[in-house]
């Protein structure tokens, strides 16, 4: 598959929280991104990750690499990566495809990807519903904005503080402040936008109530969801 670039592609830093980490966005980043959603309906869509609430398939090698050729160098400033290479460690076709009472607790809250500064993740959205995008938050109790090596134990161990207390969700997608987690930054999913943050950062979907997920990539929740490494 041929991707290139758009003409019109266009970038924003932002700054997220009390704790500044940067987040990239991009946006007209291919000049043609339809293809990518045909090409996601010849693949066999499968679960594979306890906590992702759908299902994936791999994306092409030509957006792999378009990735990180168009990118690679912005990514290492904006982020101030210390490693000279960059690779991807995931780059898969992305699928919501379950209900808001079927969650587990861990889909229910915030997460983070990794603990390491200089692993990145990025999503690209490929729907054109309002959908949802994606949204950042801050752990109260803690004031955690992101989690490293030194803050996962406490951290954990304040959540399990905080387990079977009445603040805990039932059910339903996190999609703004809660009890328990503050809100501090979020983007919106459109059509052909791209956004990189540290894989370190607390973050969500961002996705309502009424959402009515579609197994069908042409009408769901699609997206391009990837992992950046850097050596």
């Amino acid at each position: 598959m041929h991707l290139s670039l758009n003409p019109y592609i266009s970038s924003k830093v932002y700054e997220l929280g009390e704790e500044r980490s940067p987040l990239l966005v991009v946006d007209n980043f291919l000049q043609d991104a339809e293809p990518l959603v045909e090409d996601a309906c010849q693949h066999r869509f499968v679960q594979n990750s306890p906590l992702y609430p759908g299902v994936r398939a791999p994306a092409p090698i030509s957006f792999q690499s378009l990735l990180l050729s168009s990118l690679g160098r912005q990514m290492k400033q904006v982020f101030d990566l210390k490693g000279s290479k960059l690779s991807l460690s995931l780059c898969q076709y992305s699928l919501v495809t379950m209900n808001a009472n079927q969650l587990t607790l861990l889909q229910r809250i915030p997460h983070f990807d990794s603990t390491q500064r200089d692993e990145l993740a990025a999503v690209f959205y490929l729907f054109k519903d309002d959908l949802g995008g994606t949204s950042f938050y801050r752990h109260n109790k803690t004031g955690y904005e992101y989690i490293d090596d030194e803050r996962r134990i406490p951290y954990f161990r304040s959540l399990e503080s905080e387990n079977g207390s009445d603040t805990i969700p039932e059910h339903g997608y996190i999609n703004g402040d809660t009890a328990l987690f503050t809100r501090i930054g979020e983007q919106k999913g459109i059509f052909n936008r791209l956004i990189v943050y540290r894989r370190q950062n607390l973050h969500s979907g961002s996705i309502s109530p009424n959402f009515v997920p579609n197994a069908d990539p042409r009408k769901g929740r699609l997206t391009i969801n990837i992992f950046i490494d850097c050596l």
